[in-house]
């Protein structure tokens, strides 16, 4: 069996077991900007069964074959790959489900339950689509910014395509960042393409990202600098501590809340002298959207929720800084970060290369 065959088969796979949990997927991401005018990703991800991931690091030069519209492995579109790219794969296999590629272009993909629907595409254009949960690594290995992204995707289709265990086509929309700052939301909804232009640089979980952006409007109050004294007569009304500029800050786990509160953070974050120094204050606001064990749990089966039945935990936390082409993990087990560095990988091997992230230290250059 070819190559492309077995990497096309094991994508199939691995977003058949790893996608397969709806009530369970908590994901928030946002960008953040250095005065160095370097630009870093934040994303965390939740699930309901554990993904086992590792840092996968995707060759140059690699044939690719996307998954045809009845769910069959190999049938859709054909590509080679033009970028090297590097992210968190699920179970062992070679699918990114959030990564950055070696001209700075990351994003991840985040569940859209009950929204998304992807294009219907007829026999003759089977082979000018792919499926839902290949949509990053095209991208990724294909284009080196936004720009490029929105120019192409209308050009292919993503189809309907199911898969055997979710038995039904994976709803997702894609969060994707360029080293430029630029970023986009791509969304398929009532089998149309939507890309939004995402100032926010925020993305989180359904609804839509446009019903987020409208949600936002009710929370214009909110701050980072406390409110000033009001004058009543001769009384003085003060605030009684400093941290009062965001009372009413939504602090539940809903995907609405989540974007507010990524939104008030990520905006109110000082611009850092370099993306190094972003890299660690995504990694202070991305701990603010950690899940302990517990506090989300579902009605699911006992193989549900990162391993405990039934209850959901945030399983690693990712930072991509687009400028120095790092990319890094920390997981629930370990929060000593790990790292891939796109600069020093070797993007010219012949095959997927995976990376455990369980080794022990402190900051570890797994670059090779």
């Amino acid at each position: 069996m070819s190559r492309r065959s077995l990497l096309s088969k094991a994508v199939a796979a691995v977003c058949a077991a790893a996608l397969v949990a709806p009530s369970a997927e908590a994901c928030t991401s946002f960008l953040l900007r250095s005065a160095d005018n370097g630009f870093v990703y934040g994303r965390t991800m939740e699930f309901g069964l554990p993904l086992q991931s590792q840092f996968t690091v995707v060759p140059r030069k690699l044939e690719v074959k996307g998954t045809g519209p009845d769910g069959t492995a190999g049938t859709g579109l054909a590509w080679t790959t033009k970028y090297g790219a590097t992210g968190m794969n699920g179970l062992g296999l070679p699918i990114l489900i959030d990564g950055m590629n070696e001209a700075g272009l990351a994003g991840g993909m985040l569940y859209l339950p009950g929204l998304a629907e992807y294009q219907s595409v007829p026999p003759a254009e089977a082979k000018n689509s792919i499926a839902s949960f290949e949509l990053l690594l095209y991208v990724l290995t294909n284009f080196a910014t936004v720009a490029e992204t929105k120019a192409a995707l209308p050009k292919i289709k993503v189809s309907r395509a199911p898969q055997a265990v979710f038995k039904a086509p994976v709803p997702l929309h894609m969060t994707l960042h360029d080293a430029t700052g630029a970023s986009i939301v791509v969304e398929y909804i009532g089998g149309e393409l939507h890309i939004h232009d995402n100032p926010t640089g925020v993305l989180t979980n359904a609804p839509g990202f446009n019903w987020h952006i409208a949600n936002l409007g009710n929370f214009l109050n909110l701050s980072a600098y406390d409110p000033k004294p009001l004058k009543v007569g001769s009384l003085t009304i003060a605030p009684p501590s400093t941290g009062s500029g965001a009372p009413g800050l939504p602090g539940d786990m809903s995907a609405p809340a989540r974007f507010v509160r990524a939104f008030l953070y990520s905006r109110a974050a000082p611009h850092l002298p370099t993306s190094t120094d972003a890299v660690g204050n995504a990694f202070h606001i991305l701990n603010n959207f950690d899940i302990a064990p517990g506090i989300i749990r579902t009605e699911a089966d006992s193989k549900a929720g990162g391993g405990v039945a039934g209850i959901e935990t945030t399983e690693w936390s990712v930072v991509a800084d687009t400028k120095t082409r790092r990319y890094y993990v920390r997981t629930y087990e370990d929060s000593q970060s790990r790292m891939i560095d796109l600069t020093k990988a070797d993007l010219d091997a012949k095959t997927i290369r995976f990376v455990p992230v369980d080794k022990p230290g402190a900051v570890l250059d797994l670059s090779r």
